[in-house]
Formats: C-alpha cells, sequence, structure tokens
C-alpha cells in the first residue's frame, strides 16, 4: 500500500513541482518589488505571473496548486504511518 502511495507522491511532486516554484517565487518578489522596493511596474508584472493571468488562467491556476497540494499532503501524511491501525500485543496468557 506505501508503495502505491509513493508512486503517486513522486508523480503528483513531479506534475506540480513547477507552478508551486513558480508561485513561491513570484508571491515573495511582489513583495519585495511592490511593498518594499516601491517598483509598482515590476509588482504589477510578478502578480499577474503569480496568478497566471498572463495565460488567461488565472480563475483556474490556484485551484490545480491547491489540488496538487491536496494530493501531496494525503499521500504524504498516507506514507507516514499515522493512520495505521496499531496491532494489540499478543497475551501470553495469565499471570
Amino acid at each position: 500500500m506505501i508503495r502505491s502511495f509513493r508512486k503517486y507522491h513522486r508523480f503528483i511532486a513531479i506534475a506540480v513541482f513547477a507552478p508551486l516554484i513558480l508561485t513561491v517565487i513570484t508571491g515573495m518578489g511582489y513583495i519585495i518589488f511592490d511593498e518594499w522596493l516601491g517598483q509598482e511596474e515590476i509588482g504589477g508584472f510578478l502578480l499577474r505571473l503569480h496568478t497566471l493571468d498572463i495565460l488567461g488562467l488565472e480563475s483556474i491556476y490556484p485551484i490545480l496548486n491547491g489540488l496538487g497540494l491536496a494530493g501531496l499532503i494525503v499521500t504524504g501524511l498516507s506514507m507516514t504511518g499515522l493512520f495505521k491501525k496499531r496491532s494489540q500485543p499478543k497475551s501470553t496468557g495469565d499471570r
């Protein structure tokens, strides 16, 4: 069971790596350029890139990012064994 979750986890991680890294870098860049340095033009471009408004995907991109992260969380937590039923120790008789 864990082996199959590892396979799914690896596949999902490869699929969502680029969109998530783009979201993180552009989100941090927006704060740095727009808020700290006052470069509204660069900040605006980074914000459009952050939401993929440039490609017209601003309505679906956050949902895809969220689904990818949810898949990574579910497969990752299932591999930890936190939700595995623990077996009761067998009694060796009356003492």
